[in-house]
């Protein structure tokens, strides 16, 4: 129930507020004049104040003075029975939510009232929200690589200078990017991602500049490129090492003029972005063979910050793992799940090629399927895929060079558990898998099939 305070010196217009207000379902609070105003409004919560301005002692614009620079977010809604517009004005210059004259329209009133509120509630889900993006961009780890990695990052991030982010799929790499984001004067602008290798080459330049309609067959309208959504934020090009010559040369011309041209265009368009560039290649060696240019790769290369491999921090796994785990159980409504000692020291011994994305994976399946105290053994059967599908009785794949013979295996699987479910009833079970019974006997028969050798 939202709590409202109103202020008036009248005990007449106070007690006609508290009628229609708590009739509405609001809690409500009064004060008889401006001092007692503030005094309530830094002692308690509200969710919106309703204040006269002709009031003795202090006045609703003081109060309005005293309370919104420590009550930003507070929806304060002046009344006055002997305002003029230019009251009105000043009222919202100096951070009132709305002014509404005396004797206030009853259903003015309401409906500003709950405006208000509206507000007041999308301003508190928005910090809610902000706090839960950057919690989830949040860079995890106390190793003295992650440690000069974050010093970098506070170094680099008030500048303007460009950056360059190496290291293995999965390392982490965007979140760097995203941490120099939001700790960057553009941080309430956007930050704009592009996969150069996910976006096939004959797009890459309409996906990065936009199009004009027509400019090919399939532009029926135009399209605002990429770096025109980031103007004044930062745009992130992942896997820069993946993208054509010519969108090489456009990006070149973007960085080194602060202008771009959609295709099919001949207008010159300003804009004003930063680029934080990622790749898993050794551009170096790309350079050599001809791949990519080397002029962009200086242009772009201004900050360089290697993200190291999970194998090479070790000593971060457990504090991950934890945080991993706690992050599961609470988006998927599980009860409170823990690591036993020495599940983390398996998990830290454990060879992540998968980097940090494939940790995050194993833990979500521990999560899944171990009981609350997730022990050594556990991590041992499911951490790595492999050892989980020989643990599970499927056949490992490596262990196959032909294709038959693997499909003869998992064949053979297949119907020992369907028998076994139909507690080696051959009708039934012939029946449930969809074959004549005769079949099946001759399948059990080729793969030596039997109650006695499989109970």
């Amino acid at each position: 129930m939202p709590k409202v305070l109103i202020v008036d010196d009248e005990e007449v217009i106070r007690q006609t507020l508290i009628d229609i207000l708590e009739y509405e379902d609001y809690e409500i609070d009064t004060a008889a004049d401006g001092a007692e105003a503030v005094e309530k409004i830094n002692s308690q919560k509200y969710d919106a104040v309703l204040c006269d301005i002709k009031m003795p002692k202090m006045d609703g614009l003081e109060v309005l003075e005293a309370v919104s620079p420590k009550n930003p977010e507070l929806p304060i809604i002046m009344i006055s029975g002997h305002g003029t517009l230019e009251t009105a004005v000043d009222a919202v210059k100096m951070g009132a939510f709305d002014y509404i004259s005396k004797p206030p329209d009853l259903n003015r009133l309401l409906i500003t009232l709950r405006n208000a509120l509206d507000k007041s509630n999308l301003i508190t889900e928005t910090k809610v929200l902000r706090k839960k993006v950057s919690k989830s961009f949040e860079i995890i780890g106390q190793s003295n690589a992650i440690d000069g990695i974050k010093q970098t990052i506070d170094k680099v991030a008030q500048t303007e200078a460009r950056v360059l982010i190496t290291g293995g799929n999965g390392s982490g790499k965007e979140l760097v990017a995203r941490n120099i984001h939001e700790k960057s004067t553009r941080a309430n602008e956007p930050f704009v991602e592009v996969n150069c290798a996910a976006i096939p080459q004959e797009l890459i330049e309409s996906e990065l500049f936009g199009h004009e309609k027509g400019s090919f067959t399939s532009a029926h309208k135009q399209r605002i490129g990429k770096f025109e959504q980031a103007n004044g934020g930062t745009l992130f090009l992942d896997e820069i090492g993946d993208m054509s010559p010519s969108a090489q040369a456009k990006v070149l011309r973007a960085l080194q003029e602060n202008k771009i041209t959609r295709v099919g265009g001949d207008k010159d368009i300003s804009v004003n972005v930063r680029v934080v560039a990622a790749t898993n290649k050794d551009l170096f060696a790309a350079i050599d063979e001809g791949t990519f240019r080397e002029d962009l790769y200086h242009r772009l290369a201004v900050i360089l910050i290697h993200v190291p491999s999970l194998n090479d921090r070790r000593d971060d796994i457990p504090l991950l793992a934890e945080t991993f785990l706690a992050d599961v159980v609470r988006e998927n409504g599980m009860p409170p799940k823990q690591f036993s000692p020495l599940a983390l020291e398996a998990l830290r011994k454990q060879n992540f090629t998968g980097n940090v994305r494939e940790l995050r994976n194993v833990v979500e399946r521990l999560a899944i399927l171990c009981p609350d105290t997730i022990g050594s053994d556990d991590v041992n059967q499911y951490a790595n895929p492999r050892k989980s599908v020989k643990n599970s009785g499927l056949p490992d794949t490596t262990s196959f060079d032909d294709f038959q013979e693997f499909k003869n295996a998992m064949e053979r699987i297949f119907i020992i558990e369907k028998l076994k479910q139909m507690n080696w009833n051959i009708s039934k079970t012939a029946e449930l898998i969809g074959i004549q019974r005769s079949h099946l006997y001759t399948k059990m028969e080729r793969y030596n099939i039997n109650k006695e050798s499989e109970d």
